[in-house]
């Protein structure tokens, strides 16, 4: 069973970036689509970004053009730059492989001035 770990989140002031981490660990991360989950409280968790494992990459509509998605294959990790943030996304955010595995703990992202 693959394990998740994701890292980089924050307090940031509205307009504000981050970026965020996701390791897998597993020997074959390279042929997993990763996704990258939010789930605001009270909410229920939604899909922000998707890269497969060529690199190709899907957005949510309320993310396109501010959330960028990206992978390093060879440190096993996935990464979301995010850009231009708004107090909307403030979430936990998570990252997962398909087929899914089970969550990690998630990182916590505060948009607030």
């Amino acid at each position: 069973q693959v394990q998740l770990v994701e890292s980089g989140g924050g307090l940031v002031q509205p307009g504000g970036s981050l970026t965020l981490s996701c390791v897998a660990s597993t020997s074959i991360f390279s042929i997993y689509r990763m996704d990258w989950y939010r789930q605001a409280p009270g909410k229920q968790r939604d899909l922000v970004a998707t890269i497969t494992p060529g690199g190709s990459t899907n957005y949510a509509d309320s993310v396109k053009g501010r959330f960028t998605c990206s992978r390093d294959n060879a440190k096993n990790t996935v990464y979301l730059q995010m850009n231009s943030l708004k107090p909307e996304d403030t979430a936990v955010y998570y990252c997962n492989t398909i087929p899914v595995s089970d969550w990690g703990k998630g990182t916590l992202v505060t948009v607030s001035s």
